[in-house]
């Protein structure tokens, strides 16, 4: 079953975010609004630098930021969720989770790492997917990016392969 007739099948609670309240902010994961569009781009492009720079030549990152500037992204598109953190009404960062069980983005501003939005982003992206009755889930994470290697590994991932040399394969097993 997708992921978006999973959803449409159960009745919802009326949409009230997921708040995590502690020393460090106010975190609230929520559905996208038309007007992040633009700040997920900016987000995106600031994390994804973080973790290629230095092992893609920057022409190639060039490239890819002047193309998800000009087109942003499609947060409508049918069968795909995406999922926004907010830290203290502050955009911090996404998630998004694809009908056939992958976590294909979780990305967080480097301006907001250790703050909870990560694992709040997380959260909220397995609760998604164990919605949609996925039994176990995959991602494929940079192999050089050992901070998101060693995000997932201490949120119960495992490696199981290796996408081509770069990327390296994980999956998770949902309690449904």
């Amino acid at each position: 079953m997708s992921i978006a007739r999973a959803r449409d099948a159960v009745p919802r609670q009326p949409d009230r975010p997921p708040r995590v309240s502690d020393h460090m902010g106010t975190i609230t994961v929520r559905p996208p609004r038309a007007e992040d569009r633009w700040p997920l781009v900016d987000v995106h492009v600031r994390a994804r630098r973080s973790y290629y720079e230095g092992h893609l030549p920057e022409s190639e990152l060039a490239e890819w930021e002047r193309g998800a500037r000009a087109n942003g992204y499609d947060l409508t598109r049918p069968g795909r969720v995406w999922l926004c953190a907010e830290l203290d009404n502050t955009f911090a960062g996404f998630a998004l989770v694809q009908p056939d069980g992958e976590l294909k983005q979780l990305q967080v501003d480097p301006a907001h790492w250790g703050r909870g939005v990560g694992h709040a982003l997380h959260e909220a992206a397995l609760a998604e997917l164990r919605a949609a009755g996925v039994g176990t889930a995959h991602l494929d994470v940079f192999a050089e990016n050992r901070r998101a290697r060693r995000f997932y590994l201490a949120h119960g991932w495992r490696e199981v392969g290796h996408d081509g040399d770069a990327h390296v394969r994980m999956a998770r097993d949902l309690d449904l």
